[in-house]
Parts: structure tokens; C-alpha cells; sequence
């Protein structure tokens, strides 16, 4: 493949699922720097591997290297996650402009499930906002994540219990247990 054929291709295929691409290495990092670094180095490698690239899903294709990238930069073993100030303007929910008391209901809200999901265990994290942010079918995940639908299905049913959990009595800590 010519080096232009090769680009031209590339960003037909990758570019437009930088926005997903993104959105999972913040999910996964808990940081926007090294989401970034995430980002640029699984785009680095995609260009790199493309010919490897035989059509189907760019955005699962993708996400598959994102995931990796991520993996080998901090490592496999459950290392303490940083944690920081999640940038609410890029992941906040729609709101009604012209209704202040909804508008900040609706941040409290949004606040309320971005924390919730920020505090789920790193797997549990990655299968639901790969299904519920980023829309991917049990399969997709299956593949981008390596383990079998059964195992992605168990996964997210434990995620999304543990986050309506949190969501209905709030974060674990010794006041809410004594309720």
C-alpha cells in the first residue's frame, strides 16, 4: 500500500472513533494527561500495525489497541488508580438551558453516576462504558476486552448493580453503613 493510499485510508477508518477512543482511555486512566498519552500512543501503533487492519470494525479495532496501550502502560496488576477532578463539560448529560433549577439538579445528577462509575472496579468500569457510553454490542466488548460474551454479560450485570447500589445509598463509608 502507498504511504498516501495508506494515511488516506487510516483516517477514513480510525479518525472518526478518536471520540470513543478518547472517552475509554479517560474512563480507564481517571485522567485526562494520560488519557491523552493514551490515545496518541494507541494511535501511534494502529498507524504502525494498519496493514494488519483487514476491514470490519474500525472503532472496535480501535478500542482494542486503546485498551492494550493502556494495559501496558500501567500494567496488568490492580495498581492503585490515580484519581482526579472528572471534567464534567466533556462528559455531562444534555441539559434544559432554560430551566436553572433543572440544570443544577441535572449536574448534581450527572456528578452523582460520574462518581459512581469512577468508583467501580477498573473490569467493571471498562465493560459498562463500553456498552452504555460507547454502545458496543456484547460481542464487540468480547473482542476488544478478550474474554467470552458469558463472562462480559456477568461483568456488566455486576457493574450495573453495584453502581444502582451506590446511586441508592451512596458511597461506601461508616455513616452509611450505620443507616
Amino acid at each position: 500500500m502507498e504511504p498516501t493510499d495508506k494515511l488516506a485510508r487510516f483516517e477514513e477508518v480510525v479518525l472518526p472513533h478518536l471520540g470513543a477512543a478518547y472517552n475509554l482511555a479517560r474512563w480507564l486512566a481517571r485522567n485526562h494527561q494520560d488519557a491523552e498519552d493514551v490515545v496518541q500512543e494507541a494511535c501511534l501503533r494502529a498507524f504502525r500495525f494498519f496493514e494488519g487492519f483487514h476491514g470490519g470494525d474500525g472503532r472496535a479495532w480501535l478500542l482494542t489497541i486503546v485498551r492494550n496501550v493502556y494495559y501496558s502502560l500501567v500494567g496488568r496488576s490492580p495498581a492503585p488508580e490515580l484519581t482526579t477532578v472528572f471534567d464534567e463539560e466533556m462528559h455531562s448529560l444534555p441539559r434544559d438551558d432554560f430551566d436553572p433549577e433543572r440544570r443544577a439538579l441535572g449536574r448534581a445528577e450527572s456528578r452523582q453516576v460520574q462518581e459512581a462509575i469512577e468508583e467501580l472496579p477498573r473490569e467493571a468500569r471498562e465493560v459498562l462504558v463500553l456498552r452504555e457510553l460507547e454502545d458496543l454490542s456484547y460481542r464487540e466488548i468480547a473482542e476488544i476486552v478478550g474474554i467470552p460474551i458469558g463472562t462480559v454479560m456477568s461483568r456488566l450485570a455486576r457493574a450495573r448493580a453495584a453502581l444502582k447500589t451506590r446511586l441508592e445509598h451512596g458511597p461506601a463509608s461508616p455513616a452509611n453503613e450505620e443507616r
